[in-house]
């Protein structure tokens, strides 16, 4: 999941740095029991509609993102309009987000086992 989350991250910014022509780009992560958000948000050119909803021909950065959100179950809002920025929000539900927390790392696993008593 985090290299999933890692791609769409590194695409935004890409993109940002590559086609918005901007003089700002932010990147914002925040966290809380429900989610994770990933959003990335620049003051460039911006798309049109089309390629907003089609990407650019020859490209895969657009649907690249959505597919591999859609693969880990997250939610992906893409904002931009011409000459107004773009704003790429990734939404992470925290049962995704979190999944491997509530697992245990291997080496909780381990302390808990070693730590009970001995029969």
């Amino acid at each position: 999941m985090s290299s999933e989350v890692y791609q769409i991250g590194r695409e935004a910014l890409t993109n940002a740095f590559a086609h918005a022509f901007a003089k700002k780009i932010e990147m914002e992560i925040t966290y809380d029991w429900a989610k994770v958000r990933l959003i990335v948000r620049d003051d460039g050119a911006g798309m049109d509609s089309e390629i907003l909803t089609r990407g650019r021909s020859g490209h895969w950065g657009l649907s690249g993102m959505r597919e591999r959100a859609q693969r880990i179950g997250a939610h992906l809002s893409i904002w931009s309009h011409s000459g107004a920025g773009t704003e790429i929000d990734l939404s992470i539900p925290s049962k995704v987000a979190y999944q491997r927390l509530r697992q245990g790392s291997r080496w909780e696993r381990i302390r808990f086992r070693k730590a009970r008593p001995s029969e």
